[in-house]
C-alpha cells in the first residue's frame, strides 16, 4: 500500500498511539480521518494537520460506526486503509475480574474492531484493495498475573485478524497484527480496573514512544506482513 494520497482512518485517535499515527501518516502525505469519542481533542489535531478530518465516533455504537463511515465516503470518496487502534486494558486476576469490566473490554477491544472492519469491507472490495491493521498487545507473550481479561481480548482479536487476512486472500485486500511493547501513552490512566497493579506490573519497564510504534504501522501498511511486533526478544519478541 502506499501511503501517498491513501485514506487512512484511525480509531483512538485523541491520543497516544492513534494521534501519533495520523501525525505520522499525514507527513508522509496520507488523508488522515481521526476518529474518537472526545471530539475536542481530534478537532484540535485535525487542525494541525494537512487534508485531515475529525470525527467524534465511539466505536461501540455500530449506528455511529455506519455513519462515520459514510462521512469518510462523502469526504473522500474511498477508504484505503483502517487503523483499529481503539481499545482499553482490565487489571484482575481471574477470580476477580467483574464481568462487567470483562464484557466492556471484550466490546471495545474485540467487538468493535470486527464492526469496523465490516464497515470498511464492502467498500475495499469495490476498490479491490485496502489495508487492515489490528493493534494488539505485547502482554500477549508472556502469562502475566492479573492480564487474563486484557490478554484475552488480544489474543482473539489477533486470531480473528489472521482467519480474516486468509479469507480475504486473492481480493487485494490485506490484514495485518500490530503488536506494539510498553508504550508511553494514556493507557494506564484509562484503564477499566486495577490502574494501581498495572503501574506496578510495568515499573521499571522500558516504554516505546507512541511515536516509534505509529513508524512501525506505517511500515506495516507499506509492507503488507502478517504481523510486526515490537517486543523485545528477553520478552519472546523479535526486536
Amino acid at each position: 500500500m502506499d501511503i501517498q494520497d491513501a485514506v487512512i482512518v484511525i480509531t483512538g485517535a485523541s491520543s497516544g498511539i492513534g494521534a501519533a499515527t495520523a501525525r505520522a501518516a499525514s507527513r508522509a502525505g496520507a488523508r488522515v480521518v481521526l476518529a474518537a469519542r472526545r471530539e475536542d481533542r481530534v478537532a484540535d489535531l485535525a487542525d494541525e494537520l494537512d487534508r485531515a478530518i475529525a470525527i467524534r465516533c465511539d466505536v461501540t455504537d455500530q449506528a455511529q460506526v455506519g455513519s462515520l463511515v459514510q462521512s469518510v465516503l462523502d469526504a473522500f470518496g474511498r477508504i484505503d486503509v483502517l487503523v483499529n487502534n481503539a481499545g482499553q486494558g482490565l487489571q484482575a486476576r481471574t477470580e476477580q475480574i467483574s464481568l462487567d469490566d470483562f464484557r466492556a473490554v471484550l466490546e471495545l477491544n474485540l467487538i468493535a474492531p470486527l464492526a469496523m472492519m465490516q464497515a470498511v469491507l464492502p467498500t475495499m472490495r469495490h476498490q479491490h484493495a485496502g489495508t487492515v491493521i489490528n493493534i494488539s498487545s505485547g502482554t500477549t507473550f508472556a502469562d502475566i498475573p492479573g492480564t487474563g481479561g486484557y490478554v484475552a481480548s488480544k489474543i482473539a482479536l489477533e486470531r480473528l485478524s489472521a482467519i480474516a487476512r486468509n479469507e480475504l486472500d486473492g481480493t487485494g485486500i490485506i490484514v495485518s497484527t500490530m503488536i506494539p511493547f510498553a508504550t508511553h501513552t494514556e493507557f494506564l490512566t484509562s484503564i477499566r480496573a486495577g490502574r494501581a497493579d498495572a503501574e506496578a506490573m510495568t515499573a521499571g519497564a522500558e516504554f516505546d514512544t507512541p511515536e516509534q510504534v505509529a513508524d512501525a504501522i506505517l511500515q506495516l501498511i507499506a509492507n503488507g506482513e502478517p504481523r510486526m511486533d515490537l517486543v523485545p526478544a528477553a520478552y519472546g519478541g523479535t526486536r
